[in-house]
């Protein structure tokens, strides 16, 4: 079944189950195209429906899943998405809206792994509710998967030949916490140790992770070459007031605190340490100097993979709580804010790789295609080369 995925890489795990799903049960829907949509944007929302839109105008099937289908958790009900999607109502007789799970439970099915990056969802959902976030409305409340079960899903990828797992969730450092406000409930580090401890497979990456939840338990661990050295932090802001107004439950100063702890991180190669952000320029209220707070930092702290987009105030059928907030920024500002600062990201990026430059890395093998394969090091610098490596295989290279 042709499908597409935007958003994060919760939809990946939930798309990669659906489709193993379908063929394990030897059908599926009667459908041209599946979908899993995102909606941390208005722009990504617009984004999305226009590609389902366009299959509809052909008079073929379309299945949508993802955020957009969801409210609290749960599937959401026809007349409540075509009021957020009025320009898809038309064609609601070719739509299949579906929950994000082809099934209730976290068990109950077995998948072919991918071979190269296998996403495993740790936990699902939020409590934050930071000021700015729809996802958090989509998702539902905060729930973790067992260590058990987590443990034997990448036991099982490696004994299909699976390299490496991607730690994914929607604000996956709270996994263990009953409620993602408690952070001294995470049991984040504990799982990685237990992943260390009871598989060998090779290389485990961690998705974008709160830099509340993280401590010195973390940076321990981390040191192993096992937990690949690309550490992703949802930072949004340096802004104290900014990030107060996010409702964020964090200060500067902790991210600043959690920046040079993981510059500190024991690797054997120093240079490999690769730090990315997600940034949101033009939350309101937010003045030139405040956002030069965000911009002098990411030069400061190396930020290396850029993550950076301009506020949303999700007016399209679906609010969030800032939408409402006074002081909100020209989209001309918003624009020029976000373009400066990704330039600024795109030159640290470009140094970081500089320095990469003569060490050998281990790349494994993503895409496959003629004589051109391409895959990713260790700290996420995508390479292309050529050569008669298969998929899914590790291999040294001299960056």
């Amino acid at each position: 079944m042709p499908y597409k995925i935007f958003g994060c890489k919760v939809n990946k795990f939930y798309i990669n189950q659906r489709l193993q799903h379908y063929k394990e049960q030897n059908n599926g829907l009667d459908t041209t195209l599946l979908i899993a949509t995102c909606v941390v944007t208005d722009r990504a929302k617009s984004k999305r429906i226009k590609d389902a839109k366009k299959t509809l105008e052909q008079g073929q099937r379309v299945a949508i899943t993802g955020c957009g289908t969801l409210e609290k958790g749960e599937l959401i009900s026809a007349e409540r998405f075509f009021s957020i999607y009025p320009e898809l109502r038309k064609f609601n007789k070719n739509i299949d809206l579906l929950p994000e799970s082809p099934t209730k439970l976290w068990k109950g099915w077995t998948f072919t792994p991918l071979y190269t990056k296998n996403f495993v969802v740790i936990q699902n959902g939020c409590d934050n509710h930071c000021s700015f976030c729809l996802t958090v409305l989509k998702r539902g409340k905060h729930r973790s998967r067992s260590s058990e079960e987590i443990i034997e899903e990448i036991q099982f990828i490696e004994s299909r030949g699976g390299k490496e797992v991607v730690l994914t969730g929607v604000n996956l450092a709270a996994r263990g916490a009953n409620n993602s406000r408690k952070t001294e409930e995470s049991r984040f580090s504990q799982l990685l140790e237990e992943i260390l401890q009871q598989t060998t497979i090779p290389r485990v990456r961690i998705s974008s992770i709160g830099t509340e939840f993280v401590n010195d338990h973390f940076f321990e661990l981390a040191s192993d070459e096992r937990i690949l050295p690309h550490f992703h932090y949802s930072i949004q802001s340096f802004s104290d007031k900014v990030l107060q107004n996010m409702k964020r439950g964090y200060g500067a100063e902790k991210l600043k605190d959690t920046l040079r702890k993981t510059r500190r991180i024991q690797k054997k190669n120093p240079e490999s340490i690769s730090i990315g952000a997600d940034i949101i320029v033009g939350f309101p209220g937010e003045t030139e100097a405040d956002f030069l707070e965000t911009f002098e930092c990411v030069q400061e702290f190396g930020i290396t993979k850029l993550h950076a987009f301009p506020f949303s105030a999700h007016q399209r059928g679906e609010g969030v709580p800032a939408s409402l907030y006074p002081n909100q920024i020209s989209i001309e500002i918003k624009k020029d804010r976000n373009k400066r600062l990704i330039e600024r990201g795109e030159r640290i990026r470009d140094a970081f790789i500089q320095r990469n430059k003569g060490i050998t890395h281990k790349v494994l093998i993503e895409e496959q295609k003629a004589e051109k394969r391409k895959g990713r090091t260790e700290n996420y610098i995508q390479v292309e080369l050529e050569g008669n490596y298969k998929k899914g295989e590790i291999i040294e290279y001299l960056l």
